[in-house]
């Protein structure tokens, strides 16, 4: 994948063990403030990108027709954990819309939560799409399809609801997007370039509540996910537990296969990253290590701690090593 820069390393033993290397890109007013590997690189934004699959159902008035509000929104941009939190919201959505769960086309699996996991359990229940943990981003989907009028196969690649997030997708990042990939949850994915996503989060960091229509609903969007970070991912996840740590002013959001970006409106910037291997302990390192750079996270925080530098211990609590960050990056 291009040239990628080594950006996170684990130590064991006073010597490094593993390397994780990457792309990033913080993008200001201005344009690129500092980058790391290639800018150009293209990626899967995964998850990552919600933001801006949500943008269809806000600005084309949709959301506020059917009455969302800010706590949909966050959990329309959300990969939760499946808890009863989530559960439960998504569920009174669908029967808001008339709708119901075998309407959604996001499949099913396990949820993350252990609590709701127990549960099932103990009730000899099966999970079901609701706990998905892109069931709220497909409720979302489900809205704007409605709003349209269109047909109920909304993951389609020719289906309006997906070829208006396309349309979103390249005005926001300034770019023709490069191909498609389908996502865990069955939607398209458009691919796209670090450089140009980092430049996407930096038009939803400038984004204020005046202006056009999508301006709006891009500063809506990014506020709601930081005012309801329990709704984005859950207990104990990097995305909730850092934005928490910034006294909900920063919007940062994850993808699979070591995707990460941050929204920091009070700065104007925007941020994407990919570590090329796919490590999710890498990618958690490199955003906490860039938020620092940044001054919007204390490295003294416990969640910063948490991460970055995180200490490696084995199942009877012994220290084995540490995750660090590479020299020559930040």
């Amino acid at each position: 994948m291009g040239n990628p820069q080594a950006m996170v390393e684990l130590w064991r033993g006073g010597q490094p063990e593993s390397l994780h290397a990457g792309h990033a890109v913080i993008w200001g007013p201005g344009g690129v403030l500092r980058s790391w590997g290639d800018p150009d690189q293209v990626i899967f934004p995964r998850s990552s990108c919600k933001m801006i699959q949500a943008l269809p159902l806000v600005d084309s008035g949709a959301a506020d027709r059917v009455g969302l509000t800010d706590r949909h929104l966050a959990l329309s941009c959300a990969s939760h954990q499946g808890a009863g939190l989530h559960v439960g919201m998504t569920s009174r959505w669908l029967a808001d819309l008339g709708l119901a769960e075998a309407d959604l086309r996001c499949g099913s699996h396990e949820p993350y939560d252990r609590d709701e996991r127990d549960r099932l359990i103990r009730a000899d229940e099966q999970p079901c799409q609701l706990h998905n943990n892109c069931s709220g981003k497909h409720c979302g989907f489900l809205t704007a399809t409605q709003d349209m009028k269109a047909g109920p196969e909304y993951v389609e690649i020719d289906h309006p609801l997906q070829q208006a997030i396309r349309q979103a997708t390249e005005e926001v990042t300034g770019e023709a997007v490069a191909g498609y990939g389908i996502d865990g949850c069955s939607a398209p994915n458009f691919a796209l370039s670090v450089g140009g996503l980092a430049r996407a989060m930096q038009a939803f960091a400038a984004a204020r509540d005046t202006g056009s229509a999508r301006q709006r609903a891009m500063h809506r969007l990014t506020r709601a996910m930081a005012q309801h970070p329990e709704l984005v991912a859950g207990e104990g996840r990097a995305c909730t537990e850092l934005m928490r740590a910034m006294d909900h002013k920063v919007t940062i959001k994850t993808g699979a296969e070591a995707v990460f970006v941050a929204i920091v409106p009070e700065h104007q910037i925007g941020v994407a990253l990919k570590i090329t291997d796919g490590a999710t302990r890498a990618s958690e390192a490199a955003i906490t290590a860039i938020l620092v750079h940044l001054g919007v996270l204390s490295a003294a925080h416990p969640m910063a701690q948490k991460r970055l530098p995180a200490v490696q211990r084995n199942r009877r609590g012994i220290e084995t090593g540490e995750l660090r960050l590479a020299d020559g990056f930040l």
